[in-house]
């Protein structure tokens, strides 16, 4: 036994009639999909349902798997409270599943449950289930800020728990696409929202995942989508399996790209082992990008790097050009791993001998003192992008009306509270919300005054 078939499917609370209200009808197309793909489901007569969803309980370095024999959930936080499940839980397979990760160097499991009812990215598949009559165990899967090849390793070890208990097994991806898709939307628009959707679903149409892993992960963020995650763990369950893929609709009137699409599986099928093709893919890609460094990200790179093996400073190299040497000025290092912030940590102005001295202090901290992660580890290393923003002087403004995000960085300032914000960050596409996250950072409130300042920066990748 092993998984007979996976279904991405999206959560859209709006979909269910007693949250909808009549709404659910401009996505009908969704709606009649949904239907039909949880008969598919049924149809197969599972032992188990695996589900995949963004907000399950989620962690920046573990995988969550839901404790105990049940849980139950409702739709009442959007006033529909009657639109409710309770799932028993196969706890023998999360132990197997939990079993696995770790026999592959994955940190998953039961511990850190933050919140035992079921979310609504669970609950919305298990709604449509349940109109078929057909009710089986589950197994809820929560994502992490881990690397999505980490999300599709993890798809590996369901399918391989599935297989050692035969059990019978549907996988269902729950994760909406792209939530930034029109201008009066309730994220706005961005044109990336509307590009991921379209390159995302083509490979939902295809089959081909390895298309799907290999998004732009910068694209993606700044899409603000919520499922790729979710659907490259539904890709791993389906590793070196023959797969008859079908995109049964998609659509996106509210502003948040819907897609559900099913995954029937067939035999085994030793080229798509997509994971080891995205490996060694990324791996050329990665040679590529630090063979492309500048002097000034090399220098992060070897500061970094030195300190993370030997545990000394590394010696500043021979031919540093003069602006590297000769200057000084504030310096922001940052440090990303598939295009998710791994560190960042600057100074807005000059605390060192020379800018040189600067950045390779800077990227020491960034990789191993910022406070929002664990230090980086030497395993981490190859797999670090870097970049380097030196800072022009700040210059006092009058008003917002002088900040331009993708130009100007931000400096807000009450008393002796004061928050920075890099300009040109995927996601941050207006001076409030530049001005917001700013003053988050600093722990200024948002009805407190502030004072304003600008600077611009130079950004070597």
């Amino acid at each position: 036994m092993s998984i007979l078939a996976a279904y991405a499917v999206p959560h859209p609370p709006i979909i269910i009639p007693e949250v909808g209200r009549g709404e659910e009808k401009k996505i009908v197309r969704t709606s009649e999909a949904y239907t039909e793909v949880m008969r598919l489901a049924a149809e197969h007569k599972p032992d188990v349902i695996v589900i995949t969803s963004p907000h399950a309980a989620m962690y920046a370095d573990y995988f969550h798997l839901s404790p105990g024999k049940e849980a139950s959930g409702s739709l009442s936080q959007f006033r529909a409270p009657g639109a409710a499940y309770t799932a028993v839980y196969d706890e023998a397979l999360v132990r197997e599943i939990e079993t696995e990760a770790t026999a592959a160097g994955l940190p998953a499991g039961t511990a850190g449950e933050r919140e035992k009812a079921l979310d609504h990215g669970t609950l919305i598949p298990l709604l449509f289930l349940a109109q078929t009559g057909y009710r089986c165990p589950v197994v809820r899967v929560g994502l992490s800020g881990l690397s999505l090849l980490s999300h599709y390793q993890l798809g590996q070890c369901i399918a391989r728990a599935v297989d050692a208990l035969r059990l019978r097994t549907v996988f269902v991806a729950s994760g909406d696409l792209s939530h930034k898709l029109k201008a009066d939307g309730p994220y706005g628009f961005v044109p990336e929202g509307p590009v991921f959707d379209q390159m995302l679903t083509a490979a939902f149409s295809s089959g081909d995942f390895l298309q799907l892993l290999s998004l732009s992960p910068e694209m993606a963020e700044a899409a603000g989508e919520c499922g790729w995650r979710s659907f490259a763990i539904m890709a791993g369950a389906l590793d070196r399996r023959a797969v008859t893929p079908r995109l049964l609709s998609y659509e996106g009137p509210f502003g948040v790209g819907y897609a559900i699409a099913s995954f029937e599986a067939a035999g085994e099928d030793a080229s798509r082992n997509i994971g080891e093709q995205f490996a060694l893919a990324r791996r050329d890609q990665l040679k590529a990008v630090h063979a492309g460094e500048d002097a000034f990200v090399r220098l992060a790179r070897l500061s970094l790097e030195t300190r993370v093996r030997t545990g000394r400073r590394a010696a500043k190299s021979d031919g540093l050009p003069p602006a590297l040497t000769g200057t000084r000025a504030g310096a922001f290092v940052s440090l990303k791993i598939d295009g998710q912030l791994r560190g960042c940590i600057g100074t807005i102005s000059p605390a060192a001998a020379s800018l040189a001295d600067e950045i390779m202090q800077n990227a020491i901290s960034a990789g191993l003192e910022d406070p929002r992660f664990d230090p980086v580890t030497e395993n981490e290393l190859e797999q670090l992008t870097y970049s380097v923003d030196v800072l022009g002087a700040p210059e006092a403004i009058a008003s917002e009306a002088d900040l331009d995000p993708a130009k100007y960085g931000v400096i807000v300032q009450s008393g002796a509270r004061r928050g920075l914000l890099l300009p040109d960050l995927a996601g941050v596409d207006t001076v409030q919300e530049q001005i917001a996250i700013a003053r988050q950072k600093a722990g200024i409130r948002p009805d407190e005054p502030i004072r304003l300042s600008r600077f611009e920066v130079v950004r070597h990748r």
